[in-house]
């Protein structure tokens, strides 16, 4: 028992580890961008521009169908807020405990997704559409309170618009689900937060329409790398498998040989018996 604790502890504090060098990533990409403003806006506007030459600018449509009702505007803000890192947060410790081999694809195809999404971020900072001169609110900062709680400005990335991992992430949840469970109502979550929450990040003016479709495709590129890389390398169950099979003890023999039940006695014997007379007949 003390080594499957101390193996559980192991990976726990291992997992703790990508963490930390995740967000410490996060952070420098964070410093690098907060001096490209004038570079962030510039490629925010660009964007826009691009997108109305496509006939994609929806973001003030969007926008429009919620911010005369706020009712609305509350919705796509709680989407927007706890829609995101609390579900993805309850969810990988729900697959970590009951589904290890989902936890760690969908792990993987997020790690693998957020260092493509960093590229960008790091060498082409954009600026959200409520940056850029669209004439759009940022609900979530104007009407919201929650989000500075859950995640202070000072550790938000306004010019990583581009491409929206805050949807694609989202995204990578739906498709683990989808492909672990067959439950009709995890089944129906699995599709309805990601949608949710592709609206979410347009109508509150934090992502254009284009950050959403990039993001899934740096997402869909994570994944595919994340279920290549499960293929080639043992499963989680082989390993696990092992390291019991080291901590089980041998299993513990009887020294002293049992003697046979009665029944099995009896019958030689009197198979003996009956020979004996048999022989005295002859």
């Amino acid at each position: 028992m003390a080594e499957t604790r101390g193996a559980a502890a192991v990976r726990i504090a291992r997992e703790l580890t990508i963490v930390l060098v995740a967000a410490l990533t996060y952070a420098g990409v964070r410093a690098i961008t907060e001096e490209a403003v004038g570079d962030a806006v510039t490629n925010g506007r660009r964007l826009a521009d691009f997108e109305r030459a496509l006939g994609i600018d929806w973001e003030s449509a969007a926008q429009s169908l919620v911010i005369d009702h706020e009712w609305l505007v509350t919705l796509v803000n709680w989407v927007y807020i706890w829609g995101h890192w609390p579900v993805i947060l309850s969810v990988g410790v729900f697959l970590y405990v009951r589904h290890r081999d989902a936890y760690r694809l969908l792990r993987n195809a997020m790690f693998i997704s957020g260092l493509i999404g960093f590229l960008f971020f790091a060498l082409l900072p954009v600026a959200p559409p409520r940056l850029v001169g669209l004439s759009l609110v940022d609900t979530v900062a104007e009407r919201s309170h929650s989000y500075r709680a859950l995640q202070p400005p000072s550790l938000t990335n306004q010019y990583a618009a581009l491409p929206s991992l805050h949807f694609g992430w989202n995204l990578l949840v739906g498709i683990v689900l989808l492909a672990t469970f067959t439950g009709l109502a995890v089944r129906i979550f699995a599709v309805a937060m990601p949608a949710a929450m592709a609206f979410s990040v347009v109508a509150t003016a934090n992502h254009f329409v284009l950050d959403v479709v990039l993001g899934i495709a740096v997402v869909l590129v994570g994944l595919a790398l994340a279920a290549l890389f499960a293929q080639r390398a043992p499963t989680l169950a082989d390993s696990e498998h092992v390291e019991a099979s080291r901590g089980r003890p041998a299993p513990v023999r009887d020294p002293v040989r049992r003697r046979p039940p009665p029944r099995q006695r009896s019958r030689p014997a009197a198979a003996g018996r009956v020979a004996r007379r048999g022989a005295r007949r002859g």
